[in-house]
């Protein structure tokens, strides 16, 4: 059986594949396909945000690092989501961390390449931030729910 081409990968993505066709022809030649089994780190927090990844297949732990914790996961993302957003804001680090939790396939990025297309369309570019800053507030909220549930304490009555 053929594997399929970096463009078919995105026409059947959720997060694209209702894009212009043009548009996805356009990105897909920015990626390629990856495998990366489980335990191996996508990224870490602070680090140089220069990619990123549409998931098909497994699940990826999102994390943050907290001192005397250590790395506290705040989400675990499977399947037709996106992986890593910082990319696309100055200074380009990344704000939380990744590790691959179940092997994964999925089309990665480079972010330079991406950030050029958006440049170069800002039609193009309009609609890929709006979907992302969907994505990034939704990976927000998990925090806040996350953190709420490591830390919320009941009070205690006197």
């Amino acid at each position: 059986m053929p594997s399929l081409s970096v463009f078919d990968l995105l026409a059947v993505h959720d997060f694209v594949a209702d894009l212009p066709g043009d548009w996805i022809h356009r990105l897909a030649a920015c990626g390629h396909p990856v495998y990366y089994g489980a335990g191996h780190r996508l990224f870490r927090e602070d680090g140089t945000a220069d990619r990123f990844w549409l998931l098909h297949k497994g699940e990826v732990a999102i994390d943050f690092y907290v001192p005397g914790r250590g790395d506290i996961v705040i989400e675990k993302v499977g399947p037709r989501t996106l992986i890593g957003w910082s990319w696309l804001n100055v200074p380009y680090r990344w704000q939380f961390g990744a590790v691959v939790a179940e092997d994964i396939r999925a089309v990665e990025f480079d972010a330079a390449a991406v950030r050029n297309l958006i440049n170069e369309d800002p039609e193009f570019g309009r609609e890929l931030t709006t979907r992302i800053l969907r994505v990034t507030a939704e990976r927000l909220q998990a925090s806040r729910h996350r953190l709420v549930e490591l830390y919320a304490y009941p009070t205690v009555s006197p």
